[in-house]
């Protein structure tokens, strides 16, 4: 079983729209029962709130279920129970190491680096873009599933 939490600052609109783009990935592959998918916010600002509806709209468009989400905050007591904590920008990976032990550092990864890129995820809070959003998030979560295979994981 892998376990893969998605990071970004709110967590309603990048990690939640990277949670389920790999869960639809990983169903798709059939490789679902292989994989716990979640998702958390560096911060407190959306704790509770819903998806964003620029994040449902763009994967409703994409014909990927948003199954329902209530932000929360990343707890330093979870860390040890995920392999892969994968942020948005750069800005998330510099609050996670802030936030999380030492210890798991090694299990930290900003998502592009899955696709061999050293960019952030376009943030749509700020941009209203949801669309490059959406695309840096497949391509992202694209290559973490195919690095994955490659690895046997999944």
């Amino acid at each position: 079983m892998v376990r893969i939490l998605f990071v970004c600052h709110g967590n309603i609109c990048r990690s939640t729209m990277a949670q389920f783009v790999m869960e639809h990935l990983v169903e798709h592959e059939g490789v679902a029962d292989c994989f716990v998918i979640d998702s958390a916010a560096t911060s407190r600002e959306e704790i509770g709130n819903d998806v964003h509806p620029g994040t449902q709209r763009v994967l409703a468009q994409q014909g990927i279920a948003c199954g329902s989400h209530r932000a929360r905050q990343i707890r330093v007591a979870e860390a040890d129970d995920w392999d892969l904590i994968v942020g948005m920008d750069q800005r998330n990976m510099s609050n996670l190491r802030r936030m999380l032990p030492a210890s798991i550092h090694g299990k930290l990864y900003k998502l592009m680096e899955f696709a061999d890129s050293d960019q952030d995820v376009a943030d749509p809070w700020y941009t209203g873009d949801f669309q490059t959003t959406f695309d840096d998030v497949w391509a992202g979560c694209s290559g973490l599933l195919a690095r994955l295979q490659r690895q046997g994981m999944a």
